[in-house]
């Protein structure tokens, strides 16, 4: 399997654990305010193989806690799961990050026991999901279908979005909200602009837009909260 980034060490990717990040390029989605655009083609230059990352992990086992796959869209890859048992197999728990579009492949990782943790997107409210991700005429019923299944409760699980001032507004929460009612958390994520970002001129919100959306989302989820915002 072709490795495409590794973050050695990180606080942040998985909660409560000292990790490392391993990027997985190709993506099906094309999000304009996308962090990892040179990710996206699954054809983009590898940094290392399966092999190599398991080495490293092997040698990490005394400071490292979990280890976070990421992308690109981690399950579109075919032989994620043989990683994924490998990665176990080393003792680190996993955590996930999705578009939410594999509900399939998410739902068989979960119930062979081969991750720990899953952090899904939602992107923008139904309305405005196939403008903000790139992707017109997109089909929703996967999505509905993988957060369904986080909310029925077989995984430790959190739902984010990334707020960006030309994409969200107080309507993409109200309907947001009902979509992931019930939900155990939700994390609002500030848009950062990077090198890396698919299209220039793209801006973060207001600290007092996004105060304004966590309120909004807020009776639907039992715990919200802003991210990336000082």
């Amino acid at each position: 399997m072709k490795i495409h980034g590794l973050q050695k060490m990180t606080l942040l990717d998985y909660p409560g654990h000292v990790a490392c990040t391993v990027f997985l390029g190709g993506c099906d989605l094309r999000c304009p305010f996308c962090h990892n655009s040179d990710l996206l083609d699954m054809n983009a230059p590898a940094l290392m193989d399966e092999t190599a990352l398991l080495t490293f992990l092997s040698g990490r086992r005394a400071l490292l806690e979990g280890v976070c796959l990421t992308g690109g869209e981690p399950l579109m890859r075919p032989d994620l799961k043989v990683l994924c048992r490998q990665i176990k197999d080393l003792g680190y728990p996993i955590k996930l990050d999705t578009n939410g579009f594999h509900p399939e492949p998410l739902s068989a990782l979960i119930r062979e026991g081969l991750i720990d943790y899953v952090a899904m997107d939602i992107k923008n409210s139904p309305e405005r999901y196939a403008q903000t991700t790139g992707r017109p005429g997109l089909d929703l019923s996967p999505l509905k279908e993988s957060i369904a299944l986080l909310l029925s409760g077989p995984i430790d699980y959190e739902f984010r979005t990334t707020v960006v001032a030309e994409f969200h507004d107080r309507a993409s929460f109200s309907a947001i909200g009902p979509m992931i009612r019930g939900a155990k958390r939700y994390y609002l994520q500030k848009f950062t602009d990077r090198d890396t970002v698919m299209y220039a001129g793209l801006h973060a919100p207001s600290k007092e837009d996004l105060l304004g959306y966590l309120e909004t989302v807020r009776p639907f989820v039992n715990d919200v909260q802003l991210r990336g915002v000082d």
